[in-house]
């Protein structure tokens, strides 16, 4: 099954338990990015950023994704509680959201300080630089981890036709789910197929940007499926066929 993109390096390890459940409640349930925006009241562009951690969904958005699937609210907002709980060391990478987010201009970023550096005086900005220097190499370091983490493989299409199917040699599902954001050996098929197909999904890498998702849409029209630049069943029984 296709996988998501890794967490930040360095993420917060409470931050990364709470963006897993919400992920495995997102594959639960089965919908689009832009389906679960409709059921929930929350933009799609907030949903990518829970996902990726980058944000922490707010009380309500997470009751809202429970609810879609059955699941124990009162688990999951535990998981989030213990995410923002550790919101309250510096962590600019991580925004804490209360409310439904509004549309706004302009950076999103909310980066935040404890109370007391706010009062701190002249010492307190003296061991400041202290630990900024202390901390600096280990960001380095998480940053060269975040590109090895996100290092992709590479892919090739080897068409062969099996009992009227084609294959492209990197997956032989017919049934995974696939949409926009999701990476590894089954979306390169996908590609690979597309391109057998005359769509072109740009290159082929495993990772399922805007010009697969263009390419899915074009050949959903193409088949007469249901088009929402979605993969399940129907588009690879029209692509491997």
């Amino acid at each position: 099954m296709a996988r998501w993109r890794p967490l930040p390096a360095g993420l917060d390890p409470a931050v990364a338990r709470f963006v897993v459940q919400l992920r495995k409640l997102k594959d639960d349930s089965g919908l689009s990015l832009s389906r679960l925006a409709a059921k929930t009241g929350y933009s799609a562009s907030s949903w990518e950023r829970y996902f990726v951690g980058r944000t922490v969904a707010p009380a309500a958005a997470v009751e809202a994704l429970a609810a879609l699937v059955g699941a124990d609210p009162v688990r999951v907002e535990a998981l989030r509680e213990a995410a923002a709980r550790a919101l309250t060391q510096l962590q600019p990478d991580v925004e804490m959201c209360d409310d439904p987010p509004e549309p706004t201009v302009g950076p999103s970023r909310a980066w935040r300080f404890g109370r007391t550096a706010l009062t701190a005086g002249a010492g307190a900005l003296v061991g400041a630089a202290v630990t900024l220097l202390v901390l600096w190499p280990k960001a380095f370091d998480a940053k060269k981890q975040a590109l090895v983490v996100t290092a992709r493989t590479a892919y090739t299409c080897t068409y062969k036709q099996r009992d009227g199917l084609w294959y492209a040699g990197n997956s032989t599902t017919t049934t995974d789910f696939l949409e926009v954001d999701m990476w590894g050996p089954e979306v390169a098929e996908l590609q690979c197929l597309l391109q057998h197909a005359g769509f072109s999904p740009g290159a082929v890498d495993g990772s399922f940007g805007p010009l697969t998702e263009t390419a899915v849409i074009d050949a959903q029209k193409a088949h007469r499926l249901d088009i929402d630049g979605r993969v399940g069943p129907q588009t690879w029984a029209a692509l491997r066929g």
